[in-house]
C-alpha cells in the first residue's frame, strides 16, 4: 500500500483535528459547511440538488448564503461549540465554479485563523486555481472523481460547462478526466492533503475501483473515499450498493491508497460533530422544500 499521508507532523494534526481525517476512528471534532456555493459546471447522471432541511446527503442545503453571511455563521457556531474546527465549503454546487467559496474562505481566514479551511471540489477548475487555493490557506482538499476512463465516466456524468462552452456525453470525460488528475498533482504538490472521492455505481465503475485508486494515489491523493450511490435522477433505476459491495471496493482500494471508512453523506450546510450533533437548525432558518437551487452553467 502507498505510504500513509499520516506520518507527517501535519497529517497527524489533521488527524486530531479534522473529522474527515481522522481514518478508522471518530475524534469527536466538528465542522461547519458554508453553502456558498449555488451552480454547477457538471451534469451528474445522480445528482439531485433541492432545498430541503431533513435529507442527509450531498448537495442539500436549506439554502444559498453569501460570503459574509458565512462569517457571521462561523462566529455564532464557535459560541454555540468549542468543537468546531473545520470550515468547509462543498456545495451545494461546485466550489470553484462562482468566485464565492474563495472569497468567503479569504475573510474566515482573517476572522477565524485557527479553522482549518476545507474546500470540495469536482476538479475541473482546479489546476487553474490550485496555486490559489494554496495562497489563500486552503489546507485540506476532496475531489469527486467517478471514474478514470472516459467510456465509463460519461455513464456518471451527462457533460461539463467549461469556459462558457458545453460538452457532452465521452468528449466531457476526456476533458475533465485529465484535469481532475492534473488538479490533484498540482495541489499535493504544493502541499494541500487531497482526499479523493469517488461515487460507487457497483454496475459501471464498481469492477474498476482498483484501477481508479491506483490512478489517484499517483496523482498525489493521500486518502480515499468510496460513496454508495443514493439512487436518484437519471441513475434512480440504479441498485444501492449492499454493504459487502462496498466493502469489496474498499479491499480493493485499500493496496494503493489509505482508505476513509466512516463517510457520513453529510449535507451541504452540516454543522457539528458528523454523526453526534447536529446544530444546523440553530443556525439557518428552517424553510419550506423549494426545487432545483443553481444551474449547471
Amino acid at each position: 500500500m502507498a505510504e500513509p499521508l499520516w506520518i507527517s507532523r501535519e497529517g497527524k494534526r489533521l488527524e486530531e483535528m479534522h473529522p474527515c481525517f481522522s481514518v478508522g476512528r471518530k475524534n469527536r471534532k466538528g465542522r461547519i459547511h458554508l453553502p456558498v456555493s449555488p451552480a454547477c459546471n457538471l451534469a451528474c447522471r445522480f445528482c439531485s440538488r433541492v432545498r430541503n432541511d431533513w435529507e442527509q446527503r450531498p448537495g442539500v442545503s436549506s439554502r444559498t448564503i453569501t460570503p459574509q453571511e458565512a462569517v457571521d455563521l462561523v462566529g455564532r457556531a464557535l459560541d454555540l461549540s468549542d468543537t468546531l474546527t473545520v470550515a468547509g465549503i462543498a456545495g451545494p454546487g461546485d466550489a470553484l465554479a462562482t468566485p464565492h467559496a474563495l472569497e468567503t474562505f479569504r475573510l474566515i481566514r482573517q476572522a477565524f485563523p485557527q479553522l482549518i479551511l476545507c474546500l470540495s471540489t469536482n476538479g475541473l477548475l482546479l489546476p487553474d486555481m490550485a496555486d490559489e487555493l494554496a495562497e489563500i490557506g486552503v489546507e485540506t482538499l476532496t475531489v469527486t472523481v467517478n471514474d478514470v476512463d472516459p467510456a465509463r465516466l460519461a455513464r456518471l456524468n451527462a457533460g461539463i460547462v467549461l469556459d462558457g462552452k458545453s460538452y457532452q456525453g465521452e468528449e466531457a470525460a476526456e476533458i475533465l478526466i485529465p484535469r481532475q488528475l492534473a488538479g490533484i498533482r498540482r495541489a499535493a504538490d504544493l502541499g494541500v492533503i487531497v482526499k479523493a472521492n469517488t461515487v460507487l455505481v457497483p454496475r459501471i465503475n464498481g469492477p474498476h475501483i482498483a484501477d481508479i485508486a491506483k490512478t489517484l494515489a499517483q496523482a498525489g491523493a493521500g486518502l480515499y473515499n468510496i460513496i454508495p450511490l443514493i439512487p436518484s435522477a437519471e441513475l434512480s433505476g440504479e441498485p444501492l450498493p449492499t454493504c459487502a459491495q462496498i466493502d469489496a471496493a474498499r479491499v480493493a482500494a485499500a493496496p494503493f491508497i489509505t482508505v476513509f471508512r466512516h463517510c457520513q453523506h453529510c449535507r451541504a450546510d452540516a454543522v457539528g460533530v458528523p454523526g453526534e450533533t447536529d446544530l444546523r437548525a440553530q443556525l439557518y432558518p428552517l424553510g419550506e422544500p423549494a426545487a432545483e437551487t443553481f444551474s449547471h452553467g
